[in-house]
């Protein structure tokens, strides 16, 4: 059974910046899915897509894998041999939990986990790269050159897999023309979304804050 998301429900004095900690691992399940639409469809399509793209003796990455989900679904949908499944995570907390789930299902000789920033990660003889998520929380200078190096790590016919949240408040067509009604639209649904998953707009407004330092989003 999951446990309930209650991270933000009680008023803090101070909200403090986001975390991937002890609290937020306890919980995550519940919050992604209250929080992320669509998620548990982008989850589902990663082992459609792994069918498709991973192949024989070659890895496969999960930059930001958090709890596993990710390495699940590829894994549950490979019928190949010898590939090798790498979660990377710079939350020990986050780390430790999808240890506990992955391991349960994936071969320990097919699969490593390393505690490090993502933009340490030397991608290989990769099939297939994942990123859920995570590249809007890596500082801006360095998402670039993330992207670059998972290229230049992806075998020919691998596939890289990015999902995001966007910011369009800037028409990207032309910058001068502000899109604030169309970004103002994408708030106002996912505050709706989010409530409708029966948090609060306490709860919401303080993980918005919580926020705001810590995922610097993409136009």
């Amino acid at each position: 059974m999951k446990t309930a998301d209650k991270v933000y429900a009680a008023k803090h004095k101070h909200v403090m910046d986001f975390a991937f900690d002890q609290n937020v691992a306890d919980v995550f399940p519940d919050m992604i899915r209250r929080s992320v639409p669509g998620y548990e469809t982008i989850i589902s399509l990663l082992g459609v897509l792994s069918a498709q793209y991973v192949t024989a003796n070659s890895n496969v990455y999960d930059i930001g894998c958090s709890l596993g989900a990710s390495l699940l679904s590829v894994h549950s949908q490979v019928d190949v041999p010898s590939v090798n499944y790498i979660g990377i995570d710079n939350s020990p907390e986050m780390l430790s939990r999808c240890r506990q789930t992955v391991e349960k299902a994936i071969d320990p000789g097919q699969l490593t986990l390393v505690e490090q920033s993502a933009e340490k990660t030397e991608i290989t003889n990769a099939s297939m790269v994942v990123m859920n998520f995570t590249l809007q929380f890596m500082p801006p200078e360095v998402r670039l050159d993330m992207v670059r190096n998972i290229y230049q790590g992806l075998l020919p016919g691998g596939v890289f897999v990015l999902s995001e949240k966007l910011d369009r408040s800037v028409d990207r067509r032309d910058e001068s023309r502000p899109g604030e009604y169309e970004q103002d639209t994408i708030e106002m649904l996912h505050h709706t979304f989010k409530s409708l998953n029966g948090y609060s707009d306490l709860e919401i407004n303080q993980k918005r804050t919580a926020l705001e330092n810590v995922m610097l989003l993409d136009n």
